[in-house]
């Protein structure tokens, strides 16, 4: 006789705006179970009763079959005496629990079935720019509270039709419990200008703002540099390169160089920027990203995008609608009075936009696509912590802002908030923890920041009533996040290089290897560091870092001993009131690699000063890959470091400089020796440590140039090495070193 049971099967994670009620619903129906599927808010509970051996392939299929866009990180399988259900249903989700934060799902880009069915002229969602179905649309961005259900989004606003009814109710349909379906007639609706008036004002030049799923963005032509330059005047945003819409690959594909990973991650349901090397015959305004041979690259992330890309039929600069340095805005009020000066048309919709996020960024790697701003259709799905803990949240950094919840064994980042240093911003990352902490319901027993005490972020913290604080060393930070997202338990050795990060010494750390994990660190060895004349000042201005590290490398009191070949390029009138900083001990001392490269920069006439974060590095990196594809001479190594000190390194580079070596053969050479010295260093550090794990974290392994160098040599010798993929290396990633390292206090 077959035997008959019962079973309660508990599924946490991504489970909920991924279709996963109704993928349980057919599936228990196809083997013939009876039951029940409901949500809690954090979880999917599942209760089916049949016969034994269909209850285990449920079991088993529920997690290997689940839909595309769920991340099941955890499945808890209860029995109990059968009841005598006569049939599989979709109950009304149940309370909240005190574990929900997590499973509110990322937004997705419009699926291939959504975009056939608004091309069709005889479907009745033709053109439609708001399609969705169970597989796309949005989420994070119209939830107001959990569980996700219609009713708790701002869709709740537009009843469904009885068309829209009936496939929302039918378990056979695409579009069965899809909770941000709607069209036409009872739907979001565009408001303001047309859609083909927009079309018409983009292909005429002009700048247009379109209300997305995150935010308002600006549009313009991309192959017109007036078009670009003037959007560029009147968003206050000198140089920082614009991403670029296309309608389709093959457009990007004209634009730039993708491999089978880059077009993977360009089509993927997140549809992030993604950072390609442009093709030399790619029709873009030189002013769309100057001083840089990379072009970002996205696809439409909704259909509203789609309509204008396809219309204009060229690819277009969208960028987030702003003030540089300002929150990307969502509220329609605020759009009117910003935008007036900015634009010439808005493209505006009636559904409601509940919380910002701004377009994810990305690029390859050594192989691999690797997060550089995680926000639209990355967050906020959950980083697993391996084991459950007390609530802790992190707070991040200053630059690329994010926050962190650690709730039970998940940990939840925000989307990417930006820089702090504008009180919009400021509010923008109030406003992100206040709804962090509603949507978990939980108590917070620790709240960690970072040690710089000047960072607005820490002030939020030592200023709140919520939880006790705990300081963390910015760079124990990096090292921890990148541990975690690779699950490594134990100590590891930490390449970490950034630009700033606040030292137990009080000095500007950077260029640190540390050995350790959540529980404590060593610095174990750093860059010699030199001064940092102008504090603030010389990370705007490069040629302060050239003269500091020339003074520290021909071993001067002023600058004038220098060779006469770098005074030239530092043609600068403060270059002696510079030097006296250098060489005061009271000047601020730094061991930053970030401000190595700024120097090397400098010296090869790159960028004596900057408009934005890492824009010296980043044309260095250009340089060096010129270097590369020039096939240089293979007798030229990487210029060698002697021990941690640089100084030989840049009289290397100035008597290069000097003799006429090409400044890409220098670029390339600089990095190629910090390559070489990375890995001579971790060796070191193996032979006294007996550790072989080493974790690369921080914003200058954003460097492909650098990455692609070093994984080989490390890789060649032994080492296992942890990089970040779906985390920032960047400081977007420091909140969740913070919650990790909070955890082990707390313990």
């Amino acid at each position: 006789m077959s035997v008959r049971t019962r079973l309660t099967v508990t599924i946490a994670g991504t489970v909920q705006g991924v279709g996963f009620r109704p993928f349980v619903f057919a599936l228990a129906r196809s083997l013939d179970l009876a039951g029940s599927v409901s949500n809690t808010g954090a979880h999917v509970i599942c209760i089916v009763e049949g016969l034994e051996a269909a209850c285990d392939e449920f079991v088993q299929r529920v997690q290997t079959d689940s839909p595309q866009l769920a991340e099941i990180h955890r499945v808890v399988v209860e029995s109990s005496a059968p009841q005598g259900d006569a049939e599989f249903v979709i109950t009304q989700s149940s309370s909240v629990d005190h574990e929900q934060s997590s499973a509110v799902p990322p937004d997705v880009a419009t699926c291939a079935n959504c975009r056939a069915e608004a091309a069709d002229p005889a479907n009745r969602r033709f053109q439609y720019p708001f399609i969705c179905c169970t597989e796309c649309g949005p989420r994070y961005t119209v939830v107001r509270d959990l569980p996700y259900d219609r009713s708790n989004t701002s869709l709740a606003e537009f009843p469904l039709c009885e068309p829209c009814r009936a496939e929302y109710a039918d378990p056979g349909d695409r579009r069965f419990h899809a909770q941000a379906t709607s069209c036409a007639d009872c739907g979001p609706q565009l408001t303001g200008a047309t859609l083909a008036m927009g079309i018409d004002a983009l292909a005429s030049g002009a700048i247009v703002a379109v209300k997305g799923l995150g935010g308002y963005q600006l549009l313009c032509r991309a192959d017109s540099n007036e078009s670009v330059l003037l959007l560029r005047d009147r968003k206050h945003r000198e140089a920082k390169p614009f991403a670029l819409l296309v309608e389709s690959v093959a457009l990007a594909e004209r634009l730039v160089e993708l491999d089978e990973f880059a077009q993977a991650a360009l089509e993927s349901p997140a549809a992030p920027i993604v950072l390609a090397r442009a093709r030399p015959t790619s029709e873009v305004a030189a002013a769309v990203a100057p001083g840089t041979r990379l072009l970002g690259v996205m696809l439409p992330a909704s259909h509203l995008h789609a309509l204008l890309a396809e219309g204009v039929g060229l690819p277009l600069v969208c960028t987030s609608g702003n003030r540089s340095n300002e929150p990307i805005v969502i509220d329609d009020d605020n759009a009117v009075a910003i935008f007036g000066e900015l634009v010439d048309l808005v493209i505006s919709h009636d559904r409601r936009i509940e919380r910002r996020a701004d377009d994810s960024v990305g690029m390859v790697m050594a192989g691999e696509f690797a997060v550089m701003r995680r926000a639209r259709g990355y967050a906020p799905r959950p980083v697993m912590l391996g084991e459950a803990g007390p609530t802790v949240l992190g707070v991040g950094a200053e630059l690329k802002s994010t926050t962190c919840l650690a709730v039970d064994d998940r940990a939840s980042l925000s989307v990417h908030l930006g820089d702090l240093e504008s009180p919009q911003t400021l509010r923008a990352f109030e406003e992100t923890i206040a709804d962090q902490v509603a949507f978990a319901d939980a108590d917070v027993a620790l709240i960690v920041h970072d040690r710089h005490p000047e960072y607005l972020s820490t002030k939020f913290a030592m200023g709140q009533n919520i939880a006790p604080t705990l300081g963390v060393q910015h760079h124990h930070a990096h090292l921890v996040s990148c541990l975690v997202e690779n699950g490594h338990e134990g100590s590891a050795i930490g390449v970490i290089f950034d630009g700033f990060g606040w030292g137990e010494d009080d000095t500007a750390w950077g260029g640190e290897f540390l050995v350790g994990d959540a529980n404590g660190y060593e610095r174990a060895a750093f860059l010699h560091p030199v001064a940092l004349p102008g504090g603030a000042k010389a990370i705007r201005e490069p040629w302060r870092m050239a003269v500091a590290y020339c003074m520290a490398a021909f071993d001067t009191a002023t600058f004038h001993d220098v060779p006469a070949l770098v005074r030239d390029i530092l043609d600068e009138e403060r270059i002696d009131a510079v030097a006296a900083l250098c060489v005061d001990p009271s000047t601020l001392r730094t061991s930053s690699i970030g401000r190595l490269f700024d120097a090397v920069a400098a010296l090869c006439g790159l960028a004596k000063e900057i408009t934005y974060e890492g824009e010296a590095a980043i044309a260095l990196e250009g340089l060096a890959r010129e270097g590369l594809a020039a096939d240089c001479d293979e007798e030229q190594p990487g210029y060698p470091w002697h021990g941690t000190d640089a100084a030989n390194v840049i009289r290397m580079i100035v008597a290069d400089l000097e003799a006429g070596v090409a400044r890409s053969v220098v670029a390339r050479r600089f990095h190629q020796g910090l390559a070489d010295f990375v890995v001579a260093t971790c060796r070191d550090l193996r032979e006294s440590t007996g550790l072989n794990s080493v974790a690369l974290s921080g914003g200058v392994f954003q460097n492909r140039v650098l990455v692609e160098m070093l994984l080989p040599l490390l890789d060649d010798c032994g080492f296992h090495v942890m990089r970040h993929r779906q985390v920032p290396p960047n400081d977007g990633g420091i909140s969740l070193g913070q919650v990790a390292i909070g955890r082990a206090h707390l313990a």
